[in-house]
């Protein structure tokens, strides 16, 4: 019986040269991820994230099929910082509209949340001051003074308004009503800055977490504080110039509504 089965050598079909591959293979969600991992040093991750953006923008466009996408700490800071940005917004809308429900004028509701902006060029100008960066312990800073600002707008507006009722003139019910509430309006805003300075000192084990916090209240407060005694009567003035003493209120029972019975 013949044989006819001839050996083949390898080299007649295959070709054995040396090459690389990687060490590990690295899938998220099923999809093949290739992943740039880096430590921060000396700077803040809030810092650290438009830098890693420049440097990825300056390699150029992926090619087809690839994405770049950041993941870490980068995404939940920036939702956060975006989520707080959104609730201080709502925040100032929602005073308004209450504000405005409340004295039955949008004209008095604007006028105190006119504030405000004293309230976040205070907060920004003691973090450029002292150095802190805009986080999230700062942007609680600020919602805290803008809080404690329109309160204290509050006050001297509606004093205002109580003197102008009685008769006075504008600019003096204006006056009186910030000359009146001067100590309980100073008396507040210096509480609540002289307990927030050991916290924007930052004393303590990880007191320096918490610094922003204080040092956005305080920055907000004296510069709030001085808004709301000097310009806030002015602007008050402004708005309620050609604003009639009776209430617009259609109870028949308020003494200060022109639909008022005394029957």
């Amino acid at each position: 019986m013949q044989n006819d089965h001839m050996d083949t050598q390898l080299s007649n079909i295959a070709e054995l040269k040396l090459g690389t591959m990687p060490g590990l293979i690295e899938r998220n969600n099923g999809q093949r991820v290739v992943s740039l991992t880096a430590n921060l040093s000396g700077i803040t991750l809030g810092e650290a994230a438009p830098r890693l953006r420049a440097a990825v923008a300056r390699v150029g466009t992926p090619p087809r099929g690839i994405s770049v996408k950041y993941r870490g700490q980068i995404p939940p800071l920036e939702q956060t910082i975006s989520g707080l940005r959104i609730g201080l917004l709502l925040a100032i809308a929602v005073i308004f509209l209450l504000l405005a429900a409340n004295f039955q004028s949008m004209r008095l509701a604007l006028a105190i949340v006119l504030t405000v902006p004293a309230v976040l060029c205070g907060v920004l100008l003691i973090l450029r001051v002292t150095g802190t960066t805009l986080n999230i312990q700062s942007f609680m800073g600020a919602i805290m003074a803008v809080g404690i600002s329109v309160a204290n707008s509050i006050l001297l507006v509606t004093f205002a308004e109580r003197f102008r009722h009685e008769g006075r003139e504008l600019l003096e019910a204006a006056r009186e009503g910030a000359s009146s509430r001067l100590r309980a309006i100073l008396m507040t805003a210096s509480a609540m800055i002289f307990g927030m300075a050991p916290m924007a000192i930052g004393f303590g084990e990880g007191g320096s977490q918490a610094a922003p916090l204080g040092r956005a209240v305080i920055g907000g407060l004296i510069l709030s504080t001085f808004a709301t005694l000097t310009i806030l009567p002015s602007i008050y003035a402004i708005l309620q110039g050609r604003a009639a003493v009776t209430s617009p209120s259609l109870n028949p029972m308020d003494s200060t509504s022109r639909y008022y019975d005394a029957k």
